[in-house]
């Protein structure tokens, strides 16, 4: 069956382009995932206690566990999640804990057919030192006020670790958000807040929380917190491009893609984005505003034609793929 990876690679040799050409010129690899144990990295974070360390874990069918990536790929410890089962581990996000010390949240959101009557986030402490181990995570159960979807982006805001959902939907995702106070001992009832785009594979917040970031196949749309769109950043083309974080910065954004070996892009964030915005110790808004209907990027108007025609060909493909949800 063909891959989400032949037909990128069609689009590149067709059009004559590579992934730093689509990006712009300023993208660069950051590094190459180097181990046979992360073959579908599909959640990404940048380590708050760590320089240079980044954060993933694989997507369904792998154990509950998350890989600390070095700077020269390797991984350099496995954090293994005590007692839990990884049903459909789909993104991962920074946050902090009970006694504000930084921790990582793993969010066993996907549910490709529409059937789970709830979802769950886990929450452990960001170790202070990196070497393999056991732990214990919090549970929090969730459940959407309109019935079952499939998600991909988990986003928390570092001002104030409230969690969101984005889900993934080809006619238009929504966004989700939790209580600001997440209970361990009973489900979490999301609420509702607005669209999102098309096919969102995940979303963070910046480290200082004042911008937002959703992506999809094809670019990433970056948002200010307070309201309102900045830019719209095209990504390179990857195998399957799934995984989205902010470089610890805040300056860049970080771009990853399931399948072995894979590639995490740094793609700077263009002027619009980066210039200041208002400080603002509230929440980000109930309602981030969706992308303009219609999206541009640096490419020639007839070579962005052929690459979405060939990313619908990809949407295809994948609703083919869907697994089945395990027991």
């Amino acid at each position: 069956m063909v891959r989400r990876g032949v037909v990128a690679v069609v689009a590149v040799v067709a059009l004559g382009l590579t992934p730093r050409a689509v990006a712009g010129q300023q993208a660069e690899v950051l590094l190459r995932i180097d181990d046979p144990r992360v073959v579908e990295s599909s959640g990404l974070a940048a380590s708050r206690r760590h320089g240079g360390v980044l954060w993933t874990h694989n997507d369904s069918g792998d154990a509950a566990r998350l890989f600390a990536v070095g700077r020269d790929g390797r991984v350099l410890a496995i954090l293994r999640f005590a007692g839990v089962q990884a049903r459909d581990w789909e993104a991962m996000a920074l946050g902090r804990d009970d006694r504000g010390e930084p921790a990582l949240f793993a969010g066993d959101i996907g549910d490709n057919l529409g059937v789970w009557p709830s979802v769950t986030v886990y929450r452990v402490a960001e170790p202070a030192r990196l070497r393999d181990a056991t732990v214990r995570a919090e549970r929090y159960r969730l459940r959407y006020p309109d019935g079952p979807h499939d998600a991909e982006a988990l986003l928390v805001d570092p001002r104030g670790d409230r969690l969101y959902v984005a889900s993934k939907d080809e006619a238009g995702g929504s966004l989700y958000q939790a209580p600001a106070e997440l209970r361990s001992d009973r489900v979490n009832l999301l609420r509702l807040v607005r669209r999102v785009p098309a096919l969102v594979t995940d979303g963070a917040f910046s480290p200082d929380g004042r911008l937002l970031v959703l992506r999809d196949y094809r670019a990433a749309y970056v948002y200010k917190a307070s309201g309102g769109r900045l830019a719209t950043v095209p990504l390179p083309l990857q195998q399957q491009g799934e995984s989205i974080a902010f470089s610890p910065d805040g300056r860049s954004l970080l771009a990853g893609s399931e399948g072995a070996g894979s590639e995490i892009w740094r793609v700077p964030l263009p002027a619009a984005a980066t210039a200041r915005v208002a400080a603002t110790t509230r929440p980000p808004p109930a309602t981030p505003p969706s992308p303009p209907r219609s999206r541009t990027g640096p490419l020639p108007a007839v070579a962005l034609a052929a690459v979405v025609a060939l990313l619908a060909v990809t949407a295809g493909v994948a609703r083919s793929r869907r697994r089945r949800p395990r027991a």
